[in-house]
């Protein structure tokens, strides 16, 4: 898979990033037919994801993305392309984070998340818009929190990606 970017706020030695716990994740951008995507809106940090989390052990890439989809969207999907990796160094939590994200079709009818209580407590809310849409409302986004400052400048550029991709197509 193509990487498109490395992400980190803070210049660390080779050494010390070799130290950090690694994980990796499936993200989509998820298009129902309306061509409309999918996004997660978090209200209690005010800023917006693409559907998508951590791979679990002895989980492939593709079994995470389906899981994902569905418990944080409430969907199955069909992934048709790669978009592309995104790999961030989270110094605060020491964490080297992989991002593997994919374009994918709704399969079937939309139906509801099962967000955890934490995704709960941070008001999830999933929101239908166009292509164009979706990439303002990730580029509007002023998160002030650690992680959204990454999630805006990764799903940002996923998106981006994402729609050259699909421009190219046509």
């Amino acid at each position: 898979m193509k990487l498109l970017k490395t992400i980190q706020f803070k210049d660390l030695p080779a050494a010390e990033l070799e130290k950090f716990e690694k994980r990796a994740a499936a993200r989509a951008v998820v298009f129902d037919d309306d061509k409309n995507v999918a996004l997660l809106y978090v209200a209690k940090h005010n800023r917006h994801k693409l559907p998508g989390g951590g791979v679990d052990a002895g989980e492939t890439i593709d079994e995470a993305l389906v899981r994902e989809c569905l418990e944080e969207i409430g969907c199955q999907v069909e992934k048709f392309a790669e978009v592309g990796e995104i790999v961030e160094y989270r110094d605060k939590w020491s964490l080297e984070n992989r991002s593997f994200c994919f374009l994918a079709n709704l399969v079937g009818s939309k139906g509801e998340p099962d967000f955890t209580a934490d995704e709960l407590a941070n008001g999830f809310e999933i929101k239908w818009v166009s292509f164009k849409e979706a990439i303002k409302l990730l580029e509007a986004d002023d998160p002030e929190d650690y992680e959204g400052k990454f999630i805006k400048i990764r799903d940002t550029l996923f998106l981006k990606e994402a729609y050259e991709i699909i421009t190219q197509r046509r």
